[in-house]
Formats: structure tokens, C-alpha cells, sequence
């Protein structure tokens, strides 16, 4: 049994009452379920003194730190953080509001040297560092288990099958702006940082075994030192069932409900999908209402909609409707780079022959290597690796192209002799 087992199994025996045996799953084999945290559900940090409190004790510990954020995703408008939670050895486990404590910079100074134990840590770290939180060093636990080639690499799938425990994982999709919170959410936030430390002592064995310990540590590194992401361009343009407009006129409809939508939303603090579904903003662009009947009458604009709403949906219909053809948008998302895969075969035959024969290359050595072709390397690379490839595809060559569209050092290792072969191969067929 490894170390982080042996912790684990040591949890067990105070949060569930028995003594697990030495493999850390119950006699049958099942997982054990792990109901209690160690020390109990701490008290939510909801106002400056009490955080003082938590902020030194944090920095008074040792060794890496758990972290994790809950959001009201589907409640709420954007991703901000409704509950902080961390653990270290030596301060035990915290619960944060951040809506009390919405300035958290300084447990983010605090913990600035230590290394941050996150799952799926690019979810968290946007919200994170709106309230001042950013890492310095990390370890994705998540990320940890793909490059170790886990088939399922959910929080609790991760530590059922690494370390034998069962998370309860009901409260996941909650309204975390709720408030007071109920005691079982906060039992529930308190288990997601339980044996996030000792989940990653184990990962941590197991790719140092699988010699992938560099790689993961070039891909944390490379998570934290990201900058935070541009705005995104047309953000109307990925409206579910956007594929369905074809008009101009109509993508018009879509970007004025789109708009009128998020600015109420963001008005109320509620998600813009309660405001008004995308499938109704699809309906309208299709329908071209030309008044509040014909719109009443449409799929999500029925009956429980109050006069002065359908007025406004309509107002934003006209808007479009009156636009002159000058300002309305372009088909399409103009994105630079290569264009959609599905078009290279009539647009450059010779480039769709390099990527069939680099996904076949890049597919048979992620098996080898036991992870997956994605965070071998990302298929956008690849992409456009093979859509303007240096004029000889030697080594250096296409090592140096990889590195110029962010690969690291490990994935340009591995992955340049099988493209340097592919590209080579496409261009002698």
C-alpha cells in the first residue's frame, strides 16, 4: 500500500468508525465512503478577523496546499467564486465566502510560495484570481491523471480508484450563492479538499514511475505562468444551435437578443440562460417576427412572459431588422489560422493528406505512451503545423515551429520524429 493509502486509510478509520483494511477499500472491494472531514466541517470565513485568522495559520503551515472554489454556475451571471476551500498540513481545512471576504490577496500572498493542489485547474484559477488568489507553482491533479493515463479522471473517480475512497459528489451542481449555506454543501466542500494532498503524493509516484514526472511538471508550469485569456471575439456566435442560421439578416437577430440578453442578466446577477433560452434567440433569428404576436407564438416566448419582456425581445428583433446591410455581420467567425478540417480536402488536397497523416502518427504514439493525443499535443498545433509547414520538414524545423506555437520541451521531444516521418510520407505519396 503507498503512503498516500496508508493516510487515507488512516481518514477512513476516524471519518467512518472501522478499521478499513491495509489495500484501503472495504473487504468486498468496494470503495470506502468517506462521510466526515478529519476535523469536522470548519466554519465559514465570512468577515476580515476571521480570515486574519486563517491567513496566518495558512502561512504558518507546511507543505503544499489544497485548493478548491465552488461556483453558481447556471444560477448566477459570469464565474465568480461563491466558496473558497483549502487544506495544509498544519492548518487543518478552511472555508472562505468570498462574498464577505471578497479580497482574498492576501492569502494569496501568504500561500505565494507554496505549491497549490488544484483539480481541473484551469475551471478554478479564473475565478480565483478575480479575488486575488494566483499560484506561483501548482499541481493539476486532473491534468496529473490524464498524462498517467486514467481512463476517468473526475475528482472522485481519481480517488476512488487511486486511493480507495468514495466522494459523495451530489451537491456538485448546486446554487452556491445560496445563503446561509447548508451544513451538507459545506461537509461536501469540505471532503473535495480532504485527500487532495494525498491524491497527489500518489499521482506523483505514478508518473515518476511511468518517467512522466517532467512532463507534468512542465505542463503545470506552463498552466500557471499562463496569462489570463483575451476576451472573447463575437461571444453571440456560440449560441447553441448557431449552425442553424444561415442569413445574415438573421446572425443579426442572434448578436441583438444575444446582447439585450447579457446586459439584464448582468444586471440581475442571473445566468442569461434564465433570462431567455438560446434556443428561443434561435427561434426569433429563424422566424423574423414582425410583431409581439408572432413572437408570443414562438417556442420560449409563451405565455408566462410578461408584456412588457416580449416588447423588449421584439424591440431587439426590430433593431436587427433595420440594420442596412452594411452592419450586418459576416457568415462565419473570423478566427485566424487554418481553416475547419472538414474544408482542406477541396482547399489544399496536399495539406489534407499531411494531417491525415499526422493524426495517424500522433494517435499511434499517444497509445505507446499511454495518454491521450490531446495532451500529447493540442490538435490546433497540429493543425496548423501542417497547414503552412516549414519548406523542409527537418527536425530542427519542425521542432522549431512547435515551440513557436507554445508545445513544451517534452511534447516537442516526442512528438517531432513522428511528425517529421508524417510530413515527410504526405508529401512523397
Amino acid at each position: 500500500m503507498t503512503d498516500a493509502q496508508e493516510t487515507a486509510a488512516e481518514t477512513a478509520l476516524r471519518t467512518t468508525g472501522g478499521g478499513p483494511p491495509d489495500d484501503g477499500v472495504a473487504v468486498d472491494g468496494t470503495p470506502i465512503p468517506l462521510l466526515e472531514p478529519r476535523e469536522g466541517i470548519p466554519p465559514v470565513v465570512a468577515d476580515e478577523h476571521a480570515l486574519a485568522q486563517v491567513i496566518a495559520a495558512f502561512e504558518a503551515g507546511s507543505g503544499p496546499v489544497a485548493v478548491d472554489a465552488e461556483r453558481a454556475s447556471g444560477y448566477r451571471y459570469g464565474q465568480r467564486a461563491y466558496l473558497v476551500q483549502l487544506r495544509r498540513e498544519g492548518a487543518g481545512s478552511a472555508l472562505i465566502d468570498p462574498v464577505g471576504c471578497p479580497d482574498l490577496s492576501g492569502l494569496g500572498e501568504a500561500l505565494s510560495g507554496a505549491e497549490w493542489i488544484l483539480h481541473a485547474a484551469t475551471q478554478d484559477l479564473p475565478c480565483l484570481r478575480e479575488i486575488g488568489m494566483v499560484p506561483t507553482q501548482l499541481f493539476d491533479t486532473e491534468l496529473a491523471g490524464r498524462l498517467a493515463g486514467f481512463p476517468r479522471v473526475g475528482l472522485g473517480a481519481m480517488v476512488e480508484s487511486v486511493l480507495g475512497y468514495a466522494l459523495e459528489k451530489g451537491h456538485s451542481a448546486v446554487d452556491w450563492s445560496t445563503r446561509p449555506l447548508p451544513e451538507p454543501w459545506l461537509r461536501y466542500a469540505a471532503l473535495d479538499v480532504e485527500l487532495l494532498v494525498d491524491l497527489r503524493d500518489a499521482l506523483e509516484k505514478e508518473l515518476d514511475r511511468q518517467g512522466k514526472l517532467e512532463w507534468a511538471y512542465q505542463e503545470f508550469d506552463a498552466i500557471a505562468a499562463a496569462p489570463p485569456p483575451p476576451p472573447r471575439k463575437d461571444p453571440w456566435r456560440r449560441t447553441s444551435g448557431m449552425h442553424k442560421v444561415r442569413r445574415r439578416r438573421q446572425m443579426a437577430v442572434v448578436r441583438e437578443l444575444w446582447t439585450a440578453r447579457d446586459r439584464i442578466a448582468q444586471r440581475r446577477d442571473v445566468s442569461p440562460g434564465k433570462v431567455l433560452s438560446d434556443a428561443a434567440i434561435i427561434e426569433a433569428a429563424l422566424a423574423l417576427p414582425p410583431h409581439v404576436q408572432a413572437l408570443t407564438a414562438l417556442p420560449g416566448f409563451g405565455h408566462r412572459m410578461g408584456r412588457r419582456q416580449l416588447e423588449q425581445w421584439q424591440a431587439a428583433v426590430d433593431r436587427a431588422k433595420a440594420l442596412p446591410d452594411g452592419e450586418l455581420p459576416q457568415p462565419g467567425q473570423q478566427v485566424a489560422g487554418p481553416p475547419p478540417p472538414r474544408a482542406w480536402a477541396e482547399k489544399d488536397p496536399a495539406a489534407a493528406a499531411r494531417l491525415s497523416a499526422a493524426r495517424t502518427a500522433i494517435s499511434a504514439l499517444a497509445e505507446t505512451l499511454n495518454l491521450p493525443p490531446e495532451n500529447l499535443i493540442t490538435p490546433d498545433t497540429v493543425r496548423r503545423v501542417c497547414w503552412e509547414p516549414p519548406k523542409e520538414p527537418t527536425p530542427e524545423a519542425i521542432a522549431e515551429a512547435l515551440a513557436a506555437y507554445g508545445a513544451r520541451p517534452w511534447q516537442i521531444e516526442q512528438v517531432t520524429p513522428v511528425l517529421v516521418a508524417a510530413l515527410r510520407a504526405a508529401t512523397q505519396a
